[in-house]
């Protein structure tokens, strides 16, 4: 058995060599731009991914606020139930189901909005009327319906009386 010897020219190994070293620079670039494309369209879906997410949670929060809504004038009801009821019995259940409504309510999102002795915000606040008083002006003295924020989102202003101060005399009724 003999062996063939490979009696090629070193020049043209070296020809050889350097073609396939650049078929397969060639080759190694287009893997690399592939693989580049494929990052894009990876970041291209997360992203797409994150905006459906954000929408869906969009229509979510817009359905809970419309529903929520609906059960703030029985929210008022019951907490003027509470504070009217003559019986210590009836009172007693209408604060339970005050109590039951307002966790539901407050595991949703919703949070009262603290206005009285607070200087008055048009972002949270519906001035009604105003009085005098001793009071800085632009302070609630009293509220007159309770205001609400479904998460960060004002739902209902609070309505409230301000104050007027006496020296000045600045502000009219609202």
């Amino acid at each position: 058995m003999t062996k063939k010897i490979n009696k090629e020219k070193p020049e043209k190994k070296a020809a050889g060599l350097d073609a396939m070293k650049r078929e397969l620079d060639e080759k190694t670039k287009l893997a690399d731009e592939r693989l580049e494309q494929i990052r894009y369209l990876r970041a291209d879906f997360e992203n797409y991914r994150k905006s459906l997410d954000r929408e869906k949670a969009g229509l979510e929060s817009n359905a809970n606020m419309g529903f929520v809504k609906e059960l703030l004038p029985l929210l008022d009801d019951l907490e003027a139930a509470v504070g009217k009821s003559g019986n210590s019995e009836a009172s007693e259940g209408y604060k339970l189901m005050l109590k039951k409504l307002l966790s539901i309510l407050f595991k949703s999102g919703l949070k009262p909005i603290e206005s009285v002795g607070k200087r008055f915000d048009p972002y949270y606040h519906e001035a009604m009327m105003s009085t005098e008083s001793d009071e800085p002006d632009g302070t609630v003295l009293e509220e007159l319906q309770k205001g609400y924020m479904l998460n960060s989102n004002v739902i209902r202003h609070s309505k409230v009386r301000i104050a007027k101060n006496k020296k000045t005399g600045t502000e009219e009724d609202a």
